[in-house]
């Protein structure tokens, strides 16, 4: 079996993040950056099936050269090698861009599976996997808890709400959105550290592929919440009272 397993690379989640001068997104000069970690996920998950049923796992990633760190970490917990495409201006692409980038360089690449996480920590669209599907022209399942192989495929759980999952199998090659929390990740070891040095990243450009498609939507502006300060004082029974209090944390802060 072969999986591809598409990761993005994000600011790390304790960065303090400013506007950039532009004020179209975030300044990046300064940050830290991690793997996205829904990815995390789907590439464990990947791991795990190669483990089970055999094959190999290939990362891909569309993203700048530091993104590179991303990739080789990928590789020393296990997978067998990467596929980056190196763009280092991302910035004017939308959903639609990228996933037309990724599904062009996996169709060369006769995969069985493509997985990859629910959505990003950064943007959060949760959109870059069905839109591949459909650009591929694959089955696809989204909210992923489970995969197991059948002969004729795959069989997967997906988490519904209020404690409902539903069952569906699905015909190869499928794409599959995987929700964080499936498995327990794994640490790269010392020898696997070792071993992703002389395995293969393939680079390629979006000029490999194509060019880069024109945006169909634009950011006009990012800016950060406006933070406000208002008192009020609540009157009455003290049992009205703390009713009042809990509607008014459910419904108006919303933090119960």
């Amino acid at each position: 079996m072969k999986i591809v397993v598409a990761i993005k690379q994000v600011p790390a989640r304790d960065s303090s993040l400013k506007v950039n001068g532009a004020g179209k997104w975030i300044q990046d000069s300064d940050l830290s950056f991690e793997i996205n970690e829904p990815d995390a996920y789907a590439l464990e998950e990947g791991l795990q099936l190669k483990e089970k049923h055999g094959g190999e796992v290939v990362v891909l990633c569309l993203g700048p050269a530091r993104a590179g760190q991303t990739i080789r970490e990928a590789l020393a917990k296990g997978a067998d090698r990467a596929i980056h495409i190196e763009e280092e201006n991302l910035g004017g692409l939308d959903t639609l861009g990228m996933a037309q980038l990724l599904s062009k360089a996996i169709a060369a690449e006769n995969a069985d599976l493509l997985l990859t996480g629910l959505q990003s920590d950064d943007l959060g669209y949760g959109q870059t996997g069905v839109v591949v599907s459909e650009l591929l022209g694959w089955a696809h399942s989204t909210i992923i808890m489970q995969v197991e192989k059948t002969e004729g495929g795959i069989r997967v759980k997906r988490e519904l709400e209020d404690g409902w999952f539903q069952l569906i199998d699905l015909p190869l090659p499928s794409v599959l959105t995987i929700q964080s929390g499936i498995n327990k990740l794994r640490y790269a070891t010392l020898m696997g550290i070792k071993k992703a040095k002389s395995k293969e990243i393939k680079k390629l450009t979006a000029a490999d592929l194509g060019g880069l498609p024109a945006p169909t939507a634009l950011v006009d502006s990012i800016y950060l919440p406006k933070k406000s300060k208002q008192t009020q004082i609540l009157e009455g029974p003290a049992k009205e009272v703390a009713a009042k209090l809990v509607e008014k944390l459910k419904f108006e802060v919303r933090v119960i």
